[in-house]
């Protein structure tokens, strides 16, 4: 299918609105382009640009009689997320007065259950990121709520112990057979002394692959999963589904406390793997690999939080502006959010 850029979706109405040398916006070639601080640079002055401003320009452009211009003045540069990216809030009545898509003053899940929108309506809002101050509400009643905030650093808190835990059963198990977890979940600290050099050398691999099987499942997910927009039927239950996994994010990028993952929802999403690591390989061989996927993937939300709200050093600030280029610019490229090696893979790189 052919890939198209969004930055946001504007109406021509919304264009008409800037029509000044305050605020200048044009559009060509199906993009809105906000051309204010290129005016008084305009080679053919600032009153020809002026002119049309507010309204299409393409025919003009191609207009030799009248205005003729050279291939490179098509060459606009593309959005980019400067480092301290903090867009404006969303008015909340305006937005649904003119979309008639979701209120963000009532919850948003009943909204979702008893729309009557498109797929091709709700593909289009969804991936037309708003942002408010607090987070919207998912649900009316608070118990169902709270299940939908996460705070950052609940991710650590709750995975990384349990991550530990399993490194040291993997050691543990290589040297000879221990209680299960459920029978006595914290044997491994006390049987720590026992552990031998041969048996975290044999663990330590383990951790590794499932470091390396964890940048697969992120991007695999990210893509096939949770941006599954193609393939989704056009019915309110699973148009529901997929704002609950996903979209949600897409439509509220900078909300704070839905950029981690609630630890109920990665318990579901990574119960099947690692059940399929218990029935592919040995015990010990399986809690080294899922103790490793595990530290991955607190890195990976750890990092997509600070990709949204944190000054990075250069490495992480490219990454930062490569994935809010997946927000802002095409959400149809730049899965990897850790790193860019799948994309370069499957071909599906967001140049930055």
């Amino acid at each position: 299918m052919a890939v198209t850029k969004r930055v946001c979706i504007y109406t021509e109405e919304d264009v008409a609105d800037h029509k000044s040398a305050k605020s200048c916006w044009i559009t060509c070639r199906g993009k809105v382009y906000d051309v204010t601080g290129f005016v008084p640079d305009h080679p053919g002055g600032d009153d020809l640009i002026l002119a049309h401003a507010g309204t299409d320009v393409e025919s003009i452009m191609k207009d030799g009689d009248s205005h003729d211009h050279s291939d490179s003045a098509y060459d606009i540069d593309d959005w980019e997320a400067p480092d301290d990216f903090h867009p404006e809030d969303t008015n909340s009545a305006e937005d649904f007065e003119k979309t008639q898509f979701l209120d963000l003053r009532t919850p948003l899940l009943q909204q979702m259950w008893q729309a009557n929108f498109s797929k091709s309506y709700y593909l289009k809002q969804v991936h037309q990121p708003r942002h408010l101050q607090e987070s919207a509400r998912l649900f009316a009643y608070d118990i169902f709520e709270v299940c939908t905030r996460t705070v950052w650093y609940a991710v650590p808190l709750i995975w990384l112990p349990i991550t530990a835990n399993l490194f040291l059963r993997s050691m543990l198990q290589f040297n000879g057979p221990i209680p299960t977890f459920l029978s006595n979940p914290l044997l491994p600290l006390s049987l720590t002394s026992t552990v031998t050099l041969d048996a975290f050398a044999k663990t330590l691999p383990c951790f590794f692959l499932g470091n390396f099987i964890w940048t697969i499942l992120e991007y695999g997910m990210h893509r096939f999963l949770f941006h599954i927009d193609e393939f989704l039927p056009d019915h309110y239950a699973f148009l529901t589904l997929h704002f609950l996994l996903h979209g949600i994010h897409h439509y509220m990028p900078m909300d704070r406390l839905r950029l981690v993952m609630p630890p109920v929802m990665f318990g579901i999403l990574q119960a099947p793997f690692t059940r399929l690591a218990y029935i592919l390989f040995p015990t010990p061989v399986a809690n080294g690999i899922i103790a490793g996927s595990f530290a991955f993937y607190v890195l990976y939300d750890c990092m997509h939080y600070a990709l949204h709200h944190t000054k990075l050093p250069a490495y992480l600030r490219h990454m930062k502006k490569y994935h809010l280029a997946h927000h802002y610019k095409n959400f149809e490229l730049g899965f990897g959010v850790t790193s860019k090696i799948w994309d370069y893979v499957f071909k599906t790189v967001l140049p930055v």
